[in-house]
């Protein structure tokens, strides 16, 4: 197949109010090559969005040649970037994909405090939607059940029957391998990471992408 007609993502972000970020990953490494660069970007997303209100449904922007679908949540801004050529709607619903399985990870709790303090769940879920760029699947439900995939024979817990205490619990290991395998990309704060772990019972242990 054409690579030119395989749909690709350069960045997956979410950030805050204020524009800082939570939790990013960069998929296009020619183009955003440093935290400085990728930082930059963010706050120019942030200062193009700043007094938009994109709670009901995906917007969309320009920036640098690239195309932005982003949507509002709990004083939390979620985006997806793409090339200025590739198609919105598939954009779209990766966005969807993200901010619908983290809804449904997280009870609707998507504000600040929560998605810091679930920070192991996040970066699954980003992992489980795009790798590399490549889209993997953007159904919420199968999303949501593959990053809280457990079980001795590889069964699953059902989502409704797990707290977000379980979740993170189970979420745990997993992140630490993952991140041990596909740390290039991941941005979060050395603090962040020690702290997230911490919270979800684990150790002190400190990520840096």
């Amino acid at each position: 197949m054409d690579d030119a007609m395989v749909p690709m993502i350069k960045a997956i972000l979410i950030l805050d109010g204020d524009g800082n970020r939570l939790a990013t990953k960069y998929y296009e490494k020619t183009e955003f090559p440093s935290d400085e660069v990728q930082q930059a970007f963010e706050q120019k997303l942030n200062r193009k969005t700043k007094h938009t209100n994109a709670r009901s449904e995906a917007e969309i922007i320009m920036l640098e040649k690239n195309v932005s679908i982003y949507r509002s949540s709990n004083e939390t801004k979620f985006f997806v970037v793409g090339s200025a050529s590739e198609n919105e709607l598939i954009l779209t619903g990766v966005l969807d994909a993200l901010h619908d399985t983290l809804n449904i990870l997280l009870r609707g709790m998507t504000d600040r405090r929560t998605l810091l303090d679930s920070l192991e769940l996040v970066i699954l879920t980003i992992d489980e939607i795009c790798d590399g760029g490549m889209i993997l699947e953007m159904d919420p439900q199968s999303v949501a059940s593959r990053a809280l995939m457990r079980g001795v024979d590889g069964g699953q817990v059902p989502i409704t029957e797990l707290t977000i205490g379980q979740a993170l619990n189970s979420a745990r290991d997993q992140f630490i391998k993952s991140m041990g395998n596909q740390r290039d990309g991941y941005e979060p704060s050395r603090a962040t990471i020690t702290s997230s772990l911490s919270s979800a019972g684990g150790g002190q242990k400190s990520v840096r992408g």
